[in-house]
């Protein structure tokens, strides 16, 4: 095998979808992370790929709807090379509108959407479509937009590290440096830029999901009462999550999640007697601007960085990672306006 030009640290999403769009263009890669294939939060259980809402908006949303909008092709390019399914469907996802407000706000973010989305999505404002599968809507109306998709992250990046294998990239606990790294390090990362700094870059922010016995594959996800509830391909529904700054244990599950049990439970009838099949916390990296880090690392040539992910790094991954290979290979220098990694330095 030859030897690696460029080195990927980190093998959550950000790490996995980088090192394949530069194996894709032909690059050299290798990819390094100690604690093995989505240690992290990547490998989490909820999967999903929401938009941000089409309104005030900004270079950070414009990025994601790209990025939503390329995942289809990205991820079947993926599992046609793995063999391996990422549990990837654009099903859409329904939201109840709770009063004469939010659907007076509702029917305005739709004609908005026709503008900022063209004709590549939909946000619809009609009747509850299906009672057996929705929250309760004071209103009897709900959104539905075309745009939302789900994954199962754990299965991604499975078939992310199965398609990198077709290319002779396998992923390594330790390996010589190469003149070009990538740190796609996640909270680790972000921890060691602000020891480095005179102010917090970034940290880890707590989640807690779950996974439940209820299948309902073909649905759309809902999201409702702060809450995503996301059924995946292989016949299980996932709930989550907390957004926790203060905790004792990064990876241990509490009353926090059976709270957010509680409240799915009571807000989607259909899922009051699923069996619990998994608990999982983790620590989602969350960046001082918010908005993912990308580029190059200051006073370190050859080193770049992706960071940042956050709740939305499953979502942003494609249009990062092809974001990146042109900056690598080409170049070429298309990052968002605060995305730059000195935005959040």
């Amino acid at each position: 095998m030859a030897t690696a030009d460029i080195t990927v640290r980190g093998a959550g999403i950000f790490g996995l979808s980088i090192a394949w769009v530069l194996a894709q263009r032909g690059a050299r890669v290798q990819v390094v992370d100690p604690n093995g294939l989505g240690a992290g939060a990547s490998g989490g259980i909820v999967g999903a790929l929401a938009p941000h809402v089409p309104e005030n908006w900004n270079p950070k949303k414009q990025f994601q709807l790209e990025s939503l909008l390329m995942a289809e092709t990205f991820w079947a390019e993926v599992e046609a090379a793995s063999g391996q399914s990422p549990g990837y469907a654009r099903t859409g996802r329904c939201q109840p509108i709770v009063d004469d407000t939010v659907l007076t706000l509702a029917r305005q973010r739709g004609e908005t959407a026709k503008t900022l989305w063209g004709d590549a999505a939909t946000w619809t404002v009609r009747p509850t479509a299906n009672p057996n599968w929705a929250a309760h809507s004071p209103t009897g109306m709900e959104i539905f937009d075309t745009l939302s998709a789900r994954m199962h992250p754990r299965q991604a990046c499975a078939a992310l590290a199965a398609a990198l294998e077709t290319h002779g990239v396998q992923i390594k606990g330790d390996a010589p440096e190469t003149d070009i790294t990538v740190h796609a390090t996640g909270v680790a990362g972000l921890e060691e830029l602000t020891a480095s700094n005179t102010r917090m870059v970034g940290a880890g922010i707590k989640g807690q999901a779950a996974l439940l016995d209820f299948a309902a594959p073909d649905a759309p996800q809902l999201f409702a009462d702060t809450l995503h509830i996301i059924p995946h391909a292989d016949g299980t529904t996932a709930i989550g999550s907390t957004t926790e700054r203060d905790y004792d244990s990064p990876t241990a599950t509490d009353t926090q999640l059976d709270d957010i049990l509680a409240r799915a439970r009571a807000a989607i009838p259909a899922l009051q007697d699923a069996k619990v099949l998994a608990r999982w916390a983790g620590l989602r990296p969350r960046s001082r601007s918010r908005a993912p880090m990308l580029g190059p690392w200051p006073d370190r040539p050859g080193h770049y960085i992706a960071n940042g992910g956050f709740k939305i790094g499953f979502g942003m991954a494609p249009k990062i990672a092809q974001t990146m290979a042109d900056l690598i290979l080409d170049g070429h220098d298309t990052i968002p306006q605060g995305f730059e990694v000195a935005a959040s330095l």
